[in-house]
């Protein structure tokens, strides 16, 4: 069986699916029996945190595969990996407004305003939510396919806003290793379409 055929078989998208839920259900396992370390609260914010980049790194690089390596099917794994960015930051921001903030709204806010990195990452989530909201096949009917894939265009800003959140964040322990090597991915995977988008540009028109 081709690779191209193997990756549009069912069950090796539901086997995906388990593998990209494994994290989280390996937070919830570790924080049940109590294996998250001294600071299980910020082992949870953090861990969601890289979980959410991870899969905003996955998302970006479906179509450069797909397009580089000729395998069509990849591109129907797209949704499932975004829908999957959304949930881990989703929940990541959960963890900070329940363990950090203890639900404080005055106190959520404050920190928007005078943290940087906590802006960025709020825009991150302001960001996905409408991807998340209409990644389905009646969003795309309603919006028309052109409107829908600008809509998710979202997702480049939003790998910006959370690779500066990521940033940020790190700026305060001088730890910038993992930084730039999340960099390093996510500026290759948009230069790529960049790079795609001038020579589609400059093609001559018949």
């Amino acid at each position: 069986m081709r690779l191209n055929d193997f990756l549009s078989q069912p069950i090796c998208k539901r086997g995906a699916f388990a593998l990209l839920s494994l994290p989280f259900l390996q937070l919830v396992v570790l924080a049940a029996t109590e294996g998250l370390g001294p600071n299980p609260q910020e082992a949870l914010i953090r861990s969601t945190g890289d979980w959410a980049l991870r899969m905003i790194c996955l998302t970006l690089m479906v179509t450069p595969m797909r397009v580089e390596l000729s395998l069509s099917s990849l591109g129907r794994w797209r949704r499932m990996l975004g829908l999957f960015a959304f949930f881990y930051a989703a929940v990541h921001m959960l963890c900070y407004a329940v363990f950090d903030r203890e639900l404080d709204a005055a106190a959520i806010v404050a920190d928007i305003v005078k943290r940087p990195f906590i802006l960025m990452g709020m825009l991150t989530l302001v960001l996905l939510l409408p991807l998340a909201l209409t990644s389905f096949n009646a969003a795309i009917r309603r919006l028309g396919a052109a409107r829908w894939q600008a809509l998710h265009r979202l997702v480049y800003a939003a790998s910006v806003t959370m690779l500066l959140h990521f940033l940020w964040m790190r700026a305060g322990k001088s730890d910038f290793a993992e930084v730039w090597a999340y960099t390093a991915v996510v500026t290759a995977l948009l230069g790529w379409r960049v790079r795609r988008w001038l020579q589609s540009r400059r093609s001559p028109r018949i």
